[in-house]
């Protein structure tokens, strides 16, 4: 190993939706940084756009050698076994295909329909109580539950136990170890019910699906169908029902943007992918293991080396992106790398564009002079996670009169 005198990592505490300005002295001054993250052996972080890209989409950097390595991560947890974040293609790849055509672009598209009936239920109820409504608890958690849990065949009433349980996974101090493996063991133990529902009754939802693809064309392992539903369900919600409110607190902060938008709804698309550049959400992918030599900015990451990267900062490179501190929605550059690159990329990309989009343009439609209730002072940020966000958000608008 050639990883000395690694820095700590992350720089520092989240401080709400701002990047750690540390981010950007490394990326413009040591590409390849020496880290040491809260678990795990030291690694290379790396932050320019090129070398995240080339890191994430490149073969010779490998998932399934960190399930071999004590993997550096900011998170406790390294998922379930059989997570179909432990392999690489041609493995991976099978994986994937089991689930692929649940969120194809013409199959979430379907499902936007849906999507928008929920987000105006929500809204109906939030002007039938009146304002102050709190968005978190109010609409952007129950409107991407209510989408997967239909997808998926989760039942819906079951979603305070699982949201616990996916807090946990995703705790970096919030919870204990202890409390981690149990909140895994149960949550695993809760999927593996559900499989056993289905082959007793089986059902065309997404589990379904999985269930099939497991029995009649041995498709996948029963850990791996476990773990597979698992992610599904925790990622199927957890990301989007984070931005919902961080994208509206951005844009709240980025008046002329808002109100640019306020005018022309049909900008919300570009919006959504805008904001997905500008907002950070995590401080650093899954590592990967370099299995020959490699040569990134920097330097050389000699094989058997573990890395991790930025997407954060790689969507703030000046290389790329012009003005890239600054939000605007109608930037025409690089694609950004907030669903991540190559063969992890996020598997439900199209279907958090599509919610996000639902519920940007519902919000700013039927709730005329959106805007915080009370001051920065009284929103709740989320402490202890792997996912930076609000656990409440008390907003106000023009009531009907």
């Amino acid at each position: 190993m050639t990883i000395t005198d690694p820095h700590p990592f992350p720089f520092s505490e989240p401080d709400e939706l701002r990047i750690d300005p540390r981010l950007e002295q490394v990326r413009e001054k040591e590409p390849l940084c020496p880290v040491k993250l809260p678990h795990g052996e030291p690694g290379w972080l790396v932050t320019r756009y090129e070398d995240v890209k080339t890191v994430l989409g490149d073969p010779r950097f490998s998932r399934a050698e960190a399930v071999r390595r004590d993997e550096p991560r900011t998170r406790y947890h390294r998922g379930l076994p059989g997570n179909i974040m432990e392999f690489d293609p041609p493995e991976h790849t099978r994986l994937r295909r089991v689930v692929a055509k649940a969120f194809t672009a013409r199959r979430v598209e379907q499902l936007r329909v849906r999507a928008q009936e929920i987000a105006d239920r929500l809204v109906d109820e939030m002007i039938a109580q009146g304002p102050p409504a709190d968005l978190v608890s109010a609409f952007a958690l129950p409107l991407p539950v209510t989408v997967i849990c239909e997808l998926l065949g989760v039942p819906f009433e079951d979603r305070a136990r699982f949201r616990h349980w996916s807090d946990a996974l995703l705790s970096t101090t919030r919870f204990s170890p202890e409390e981690i493996d149990r909140c895994a063991d149960e949550l695993s133990r809760y999927m593996a019910g559900l499989v056993a529902e289905r082959r007793k009754h089986p059902q065309d939802d997404l589990l379904g699906v999985m269930v099939a693809a497991r029995d009649e064309q041995d498709r996948l392992t029963e850990d791996e169908l476990v773990a597979m539903g698992v992610g599904v369900l925790v990622a199927g919600h957890e990301t989007t029902a984070s931005q919902i409110p961080n994208f509206v607190h951005t844009l709240l902060e980025h008046p002329e943007e808002l109100a640019r938008l306020r005018v022309d709804l049909g900008l919300v698309p570009q919006a959504v992918e805008e904001l997905m550049r500008f907002v950070p959400l995590g401080s650093a992918s899954t590592a990967r293991y370099a299995v020959e030599d490699v040569e990134l900015s920097g330097g050389v990451v000699h094989a058997g080396e573990p890395v991790v990267v930025s997407t954060a900062a790689a969507n703030r490179d000046t290389a790329v992106f012009t003005c890239p501190e600054r939000l605007d929605l109608t930037r025409k550059e690089a694609a950004h790398v907030g669903f991540g690159h190559g063969p992890h990329h996020c598997l439900g990309a199209q279907l958090a564009r599509m919610e996000l989009q639902v519920a940007l343009s519902t919000l700013l439609r039927r709730l005329p002079g959106l805007r915080l209730a009370g001051t920065e002072e009284d929103l709740v940020w989320k402490a202890g996670s792997g996912v930076r966000g609000l656990e409440k958000m008390l907003i106000t608008w023009e009531a009907a009169a």
